[in-house]
């Protein structure tokens, strides 16, 4: 199959990793055992671009998940009881799922906004 960098060209489980390869990189999602890929909603995922090889990370998070993580942490007095959250890597997408994960990556590309989003893991 081909690409024209907007499509995903080969996608599937590598062990417990899942890969989504597309023309400019591809992103290897560490999801937990079990979860639904189209409902996941927290993962740690790692993106390899194709024309220079750089590694890119973040955690993505979905809008609904911070806000049950903030609402637990109410309960629990983390974070202030719940009063902010943050992450040193993190994107925050609206919708659930790799699939859609997947688009905002390359969107984040398209817009020129990739590298200003994400954290670079190959410079010293």
């Amino acid at each position: 199959m081909t690409g024209t960098g907007n499509e995903v060209v080969e996608q599937g489980w590598d062990g417990p990793w899942y890969r989504v390869r597309t023309d400019r990189f591809q992103a290897t999602f560490f999801p937990g055992a079990g979860e639904s890929l189209d409902s996941i909603c927290n993962v740690d995922v790692e993106i390899r671009l194709t024309a220079d090889g750089s590694r890119w990370t973040a955690t993505v998070f979905t809008l609904a998940e911070v806000d049950r993580l903030m609402e637990r942490w109410s309960r629990t007095g983390e974070a202030l009881g719940g009063r902010y959250f943050w992450c040193s890597d993190g994107l925050i997408v609206r919708e659930p799922g790799i699939d859609s994960m997947t688009r905002v990556l390359t969107g984040l590309l398209d817009d020129g906004d990739f590298t200003d989003a994400l954290r670079r893991v190959d410079e010293d």
